[in-house]
């Protein structure tokens, strides 16, 4: 049986030009609360991936997403979001987009298209197999990310994959495929719409289940999240107060801001 692209199904809405801002608020809206219940599908597929990014990461690998377009993208912005949040290195979690930075901002054309250069992206980091590589492709069909999956099976580097049609060529590369099939756009094949906000709640799901293994959460705080402005100080200094029963807001500030995070603060005091 041929590969079918849900992806770029025709919408089951038309003349969308005609609806009125009330009914198109509302019938994207219908379409968006269908991707949990998706997502909830493929909760087997994630938890897999997880531990085995867990395995490899807890002795000294790195993690690895790479995508194209709205997928790369938002490998980027869950990669840029672990340091601040959880305090690890700026190297752990890598996100690549297919035409590099400019491609952050911009369309670069042809880029997704290249078969070879994932992985020559990816050898720019030393990539060895004590990483793991997550390709995201909502097609499943991305010749830039599915290429570099394949070159890191024949490097023996675990790999997974994000992608929102059943049985994709991407998922065939992958030692851990993730599949959320959310079903045609409500703009035909805009898969930046429930195909994306698919991809973002998976990497939700990844980078915060990894971070919590590998010691970067207590309790439900982020004991290690960096102090890089006022609010995250106050909430830095409120969770030292509770924690310490510490009743001076001023004190409890100097400790924080003395040692740098709060699982510093907190282990200062109690060792």
């Amino acid at each position: 049986m041929a590969f079918e692209k849900i992806t770029e199904s025709d919408s089951k809405y038309r003349h969308l030009e005609q609806m009125s801002v009330p009914e198109l608020l509302q019938h994207i809206n219908n379409e968006d609360q269908q991707v949990p219940a998706a997502v909830a599908k493929a909760l087997p597929n994630i938890d897999a991936l997880v531990n085995a990014a867990v395995d490899k990461m807890l002795t000294g690998g790195r993690l690895f997403y790479i995508g194209a377009g709205t997928s790369g993208r938002l490998g980027i912005l869950d990669a840029s979001e672990c340091p601040p949040t959880y305090g690890v290195p700026k190297g752990l979690v890598i996100g690549i987009i297919a035409g590099g930075s400019k491609a952050i901002t911009e369309a670069v054309e042809y880029a997704e298209d290249d078969t070879e250069q994932g992985w020559i992206d990816l050898q720019a980091f030393q990539i060895t197999s004590n990483d793991v590589v997550i390709g995201i492709a909502a097609s499943g069909t991305t010749p830039y990310v599915i290429g570099a999956l394949e070159q890191c099976r024949a490097h023996q580097i675990v790999t997974g994959s994000i992608s929102c049609n059943p049985d994709s060529p991407l998922s065939a590369a992958a030692d851990y495929p993730i599949e959320v099939v959310v079903g045609p756009e409500f703009v035909t094949g805009s898969t930046r719409m429930k195909s994306g906000t698919a991809q973002k709640l998976v990497l939700n799901m990844i980078s915060t289940s990894i971070m919590i293994q590998l010691g970067r959460v207590e309790d439900n705080k982020m004991v290690n999240m960096q102090l890089t402005n006022e609010k995250l100080v106050d909430r830095g200094v409120k969770m030292l107060m509770n924690k310490l029963s510490i009743s001076d807001y001023e004190k409890a500030k100097s400790l924080l801001l003395e040692k740098g995070s709060v699982k510093k603060a907190i282990e200062s005091v109690r060792s």
